[in-house]
């Protein structure tokens, strides 16, 4: 190793999967920042290191290096290298950066502890992020909403950059039905409102399971990961009109994208929402709370709850079904849906680590197609 090389450190900290948000962005922006790392090791002389938990070494191939994450590095965290840079994906990680590195960029995803929680839970939550942003050098923000909430709840007034997510589009992807269902179901021969989440009390579950109580003529398919959660509000709900399929894969997804009527997604506080973009992939009608992010993400072509009352909801609802049927819209939702691009938000992560370094500009990304990214070993 040239004694001259810029080392620089991506930490996903504590995340030990990659079926959620955090998972997502960071197989996403991972795989496309270790696709550039041979160029920018020839280019720029820079060697990317990804801080992760033993069980995704490797995760982004054989180009980048790997730095275990330990729970010593809470209180102090030294690495034999110094770092040019060092780059923590998500606002939640607890690990430290390596004593004596470079500039220090966090991504802010959101400050979801701020809404619906307990006086001591927002205040422990506050005095963490607080700290960590006090270590900082450089926020990004993923969305505009995200950037407001840093700025006027975190008082920051240092550097700022917002970089939207992607979303993957499953359009081409396989699509195997889901259990009971045949697999050339139309959305106008059985229709169905299709729900993806972890389904905690912040995503409003509940709501969506009065809706399915008052609806008895319309079918609701939840899907999710088999969480805590999860289970508890499948446990406890009886109603004939209402399916929960957990532990889907991407080909189900995919299939229930396709199939769908409608996606729900009536979420209390969101930093973005990945989801709802997935299903405009497919030119579906998404159905958003007016809540935080969602408003910047859904756009003109969403349409939204601003009363949970199932009476309101429904009517929202048949409404906006009425105007998917309008010609052209379907198209407005998948060009809406193109605008979140995980190549483009990898360059402007790029950009952005090229501007700290003093380098010359970034190349762009070569396009990395979102199976690839996915098929990473895990």
């Amino acid at each position: 190793m040239n004694v001259t090389d810029l080392q620089v450190g991506i930490s996903l900290g504590g995340v030990a999967g990659l079926q959620d948000g955090l998972g997502e962005f960071a197989l996403q922006i991972g795989s496309r920042i270790a696709h550039a790392a041979p160029r920018w090791r020839e280019r720029h002389g820079v060697r990317f290191h990804f801080h992760v938990r033993e069980k995704l070494v490797g995760l982004f191939g054989t180009e980048v290096g790997y730095l275990p994450v330990t729970r010593w590095q809470r209180v102090r965290h030294v690495q034999p290298m110094r770092y040019a840079l060092w780059h923590s994906l998500h606002q939640l990680n607890k690990t430290l950066p390596p004593a004596g590195c470079g500039p220090r960029i966090v991504t802010v995803h959101d400050l979801n502890y701020l809404y619906g929680r307990n006086a001591f839970s927002t205040w422990r939550h506050h005095r963490r992020t607080s700290a960590l942003l006090a270590r900082t050098d450089h926020v990004v923000a993923i969305s505009e909403y995200t950037a407001a909430d840093v700025r006027r709840h975190l008082g920051w007034t240092g550097p700022l950059d917002v970089v939207l997510n992607g979303a993957r589009s499953f359009v081409a992807a396989e699509r195997r039905p889901l259990e009971g269902w045949p697999a050339e179901t139309g959305s106008s021969e059985r229709p169905f409102l299709f729900h993806l989440s972890r389904m905690s009390p912040s995503k409003n579950p509940g709501a969506i399971i009065e809706l399915a109580r008052h609806w008895p003529e319309m079918r609701f398919v939840l899907c999710g990961p088999p969480g805590q959660d999860s289970r508890r509000l499948r446990d406890a709900t009886h109603l004939p009109n209402v399916q929960f399929h957990l532990g889907i894969d991407d080909a189900q997804k995919a299939w229930a994208y396709a199939h769908c009527a409608g996606f729900l997604f009536p979420s209390l506080t969101e930093g973005f929402g990945l989801p709802p973009i997935e299903a405009m992939h497919f030119g579906k009608p998404v159905f958003l709370a007016r809540r935080t992010s969602l408003p910047e993400i859904g756009g003109a072509v969403a349409d939204y709850f601003d009363d949970f009352n199932p009476g309101a909801m429904r009517r929202v609802i048949e409404a906006g079904l009425a105007r998917a049927r309008e010609p052209g819209h379907a198209e407005a939702i998948r060009s809406h849906a193109a605008r979140f691009d995980w190549d483009k938000a990898a360059a402007a992560y790029l950009a952005i680590y090229a501007r700290l370094l003093a380098l010359d500009p970034a190349p762009a990304v070569p396009g990395l197609p979102d199976r690839a990214a996915a098929a990473a070993p895990g």
